[in-house]
């Protein structure tokens, strides 16, 4: 696995990280905004939002002394790009046993 879908991976298997994401889908928001929908400290979030960075999830604007913090969708393409590789792989099964029953069907009895 690649150290970027790695990177992704791991930080989309904390529950906290994934509702972090999912608050910041709207629009950017600081520390402060986020921690208010959390039972946890500022410091707690900016620890989260670190490993959402590094793992290019989200991105990070400053105006003045404040941090806004925003979704960037692309940063799941590579995930998405690995789990459509499943779907191909399932589809390829699929036509080759279609295929596979159009050819019984066509062989004598």
């Amino acid at each position: 696995m690649p150290a970027t879908l790695d990177r992704v991976a791991r930080a989309l298997g904390d529950s906290t990280r994934l509702e972090i994401l999912g608050a910041l889908r709207g629009d950017e928001q600081t520390v402060g905004a986020i921690a208010e929908g959390f039972a946890m400290t500022r410091p707690a979030i900016s620890q989260h939002l670190r490993v959402l960075l590094d793992a290019e999830l989200v991105a990070v604007r400053a105006e003045g002394t404040r941090n806004y913090y925003r979704s960037t969708p692309d940063g799941l393409a590579g995930l998405r790009a690995w789990l459509e590789t499943f779907w191909d792989d399932a589809l390829d099964r699929l036509a080759g046993e279609a295929a596979k029953e159009e050819a019984d069907k066509g062989a004598p009895t």
